[in-house]
């Protein structure tokens, strides 16, 4: 993760402090003892005046165990650093640091962390936190720094404290009393600020797919990491969001402001916002000063199971390092280079995928720096799992969305595979087949992302609402099972014969097309989860003529609904798009509602009848009509 690290100006002290026990940040640090472990507060909220005492106390003590989620303000090791940091996660700036053994990284869960220390597994001796000025009765906020804190001031042996006007004062359970505090330092240090760089092409490409499957009412989890902040920009359209989540961002704030974001669907706490920590700007800060929208609430009651339990339409984003083509994901070690950490993904996501209409979802750039794939056959040595297969349902990237739940290993490796680089596709997919992973037959000829701009919802004769999407290698059962809906008559009428099964070359036609020459959509109703398909379309080019023969079919249940006519429509949009003049449809005389579809098309057309058929050929206009 990168960030840029800026200072806001803030007003001065002013609060009246225990005097016994207000001292200098250099006489507090010297109460630190060698061999010591020392809490320090997370990201935004870390005490930097006490932390940057510590560090150039000369003489000062030896051996410290500094333990973090990782700092902000930077406390990174200096030549001849004396003390040694344990980080529950790794940020961008400090991967080369921690592979060369300076950082400690600890892979584990942020939510379990409260129980090592109650079990004393953790040791604290001292703990290092910055408050806001307390209030008539003692009491301080932990304001935007929650978290692991209230675990860790339960246990410490001895507690110090940053006193600063600065930081924001939090609803929820954020309160110390100054009783429980050893030492008391004096600041006025603007709080660091954390802003996400701006989005690339590629980041907007990945953050709109995500975008597309997420639904008003859903209740959201953003994850560390630039990629799945950049989808919250996406989201001002949406209506009743809610948030419930370990980590707060500046992108609350437009959504908040756009309206998108109520809380009126929310499982538990609705009406209000749920997180743990913030990273942000003075503006994010300023927004949850004493605001009861907002509840900060310790790490493990945010990700307590029960609580996630009663969210409905939970949806988790995270951003990954790779994935192979069983579907296990790299979180946090790559090729031998930690980065980043598992945080509370692990729990975020196992909920979302147990969550009725919840969606956990993967995402990350097809590629590396260095232009290598990171979907890979599989996940090599240095590269370690840190989200098992069988939570994993959404994988999105620049390229498309593949959703792998309840897919088998075959379909799972052909989701993938479509979304990688068009680049690296022949050696999966080649990969693949040497692992017995897909049927040796198979390819995969288109080199294009997936076409989410050509989806479309229409609303058919009975009432219901069908998605018309393009056709994807993976929906080859689907179209198998639709094949098997239909009488004997109508595989007669729609195949030409008595065909039986749907022959292996015929299926991969209705689907798996070069998106050039040979198009597909389908017709699908249901959750993307679980969709059901109703209806396939497809047209294929004969360059020479830039006319297409076109073909349908549609399940039984659905003839009648006009949903012959959506995708009749539909193609023909998509084919003016890209320059095709007309439509063939060869059928069968006795074929009669083909017939009368391929009629109906807007355009002049022409009835030919011979030996073996009709041929109906619809020109989109007379001037191609008077060419043809």
């Amino acid at each position: 993760m990168q960030s840029r690290l800026r200072l806001a100006v803030v007003p001065g002290v002013s609060s009246v402090l225990p005097r016994d026990r207000l001292v200098s940040a250099d006489t507090a640090a010297r109460s630190v003892r060698s061999g010591q472990n020392v809490f320090v507060g997370t990201g935004c909220a870390e005490p930097s005046g006490l932390v940057r005492a510590l560090e150039t106390l000369r003489p000062g003590p030896e051996d410290i165990e500094l333990l973090s989620v990782f700092p902000v303000g930077g406390f990174d090791p200096a030549p001849g650093a004396r003390h040694h940091r344990n980080r529950f996660f790794i940020a961008g700036g400090e991967r080369g640091t921690a592979s060369a053994a300076m950082i400690d990284y600890v892979p584990i869960s942020l939510d379990e962390v409260a129980a090592l220390v109650a079990e004393g597994r953790l040791t604290v001796d001292v703990a290092m936190v910055q408050v806001t000025p307390p209030d008539a009765r003692g009491y301080a906020s932990l304001g935007i720094g929650v978290d692991l804190a209230p675990a860790v001031l339960a246990m410490a042996k001895r507690v110090i404290v940053e006193v600063n006007p600065a930081m924001p004062r939090t609803h929820g359970d954020s309160l110390i009393h100054l009783g429980r505090v050893d030492m008391l330092v004096e600041t006025d240090r603007p709080l660091g600020e954390f802003v996400h760089p701006p989005g690339d092409e590629t980041m907007t490409r990945i953050a709109t797919y995500v975008a597309a499957i997420i639904e008003d009412g859903s209740t959201l989890q953003i994850g560390m990491g630039a990629l799945p902040n950049q989808v919250l920009s996406l989201l001002g359209t949406r209506r009743d969001l809610g948030i419930h989540t370990d980590l707060l961002t500046d992108g609350v704030i437009d959504l908040l402001q756009a309206g998108a974001v109520t809380g009126r669907r929310k499982g538990l706490f609705p009406e209000r916002i749920v997180a743990s920590y913030c990273l942000g700007t003075r503006r994010l800060y300023d927004l949850v000063n004493d605001n009861p929208l907002f509840c900060f609430l310790p790490i493990e009651q945010v990700c307590a199971p029960e609580a996630l339990a009663r969210m409905g339409l939970l949806v988790s984003i995270t951003e990954a390092r790779a994935i192979d083509l069983a579907g296990q994901v790299c979180v946090d070690h790559l090729t031998g280079t930690f980065a980043g950490g598992p945080a509370t993904q692990a729990a975020f996501l196992h909920a979302a995928a147990r969550s009725p209409g919840g969606k956990p979802i993967i995402c990350m750039r097809a590629t590396a720096a260095d232009g290598t794939s990171r979907i890979k056959p599989a996940l090599e040595e240095g590269d370690t799992v840190g989200i098992a297969r069988a939570d994993v349902h959404y994988v999105v990237t620049e390229f498309g969305i593949a959703h792998l739940c309840g897919r088998s290993v075959s379909e799972r490796a052909l989701a993938l595979i479509g979304v990688a680089h068009p680049d690296h596709r022949a050696a999966l997919l080649e990969a693949a087949k040497q692992r017995g992973l897909v049927d040796s037959r198979q390819t995969l000829p288109s080199r294009r992302a997936y076409a989410v701009q050509d989806e479309r919802r229409v609303r058919l004769k009975n009432g219901r609402e069908t998605l018309l999407r393009p056709a994807r290698p993976i929906d080859a059962p689907a179209l198998r099972a639709l094949f098997h809906q239909l009488s004997a008559t109508d595989t007669y009428l729609r195949f030409g014969q008595p065909i039986r099964s749907l022959p292996y070359a015929t299926m991969q036609a209705l689907c798996n097309v070069n998106e050039e020459t040979d198009i597909a959509f389908v017709a699908t109703v249901g959750p993307r989860e679980h969709e059901t398909v109703i209806g396939s379309a497809c047209y294929f080019l004969n360059p020479a003529t830039k006319l297409a023969e076109a073909a349908f079919m549609v399940a039984p249940d659905w003839q009648g609904t006009g949903l012959g006519s959506a995708l009749q429509q539909r193609l023909r949009e998509h084919a003016i798009g890209q320059g095709v003049l007309g439509f063939i449809a060869e059928t069968l005389p006795q074929n009669e509602r083909m017939l009368r579809l391929a009629k109906s098309a807007p355009g002049r057309t022409k009835v030919e009848y011979d030996d073996e058929g009709v041929r109906v050929t619809t020109w989109f206009s007379e001037q191609h009509a008077q060419g043809g």
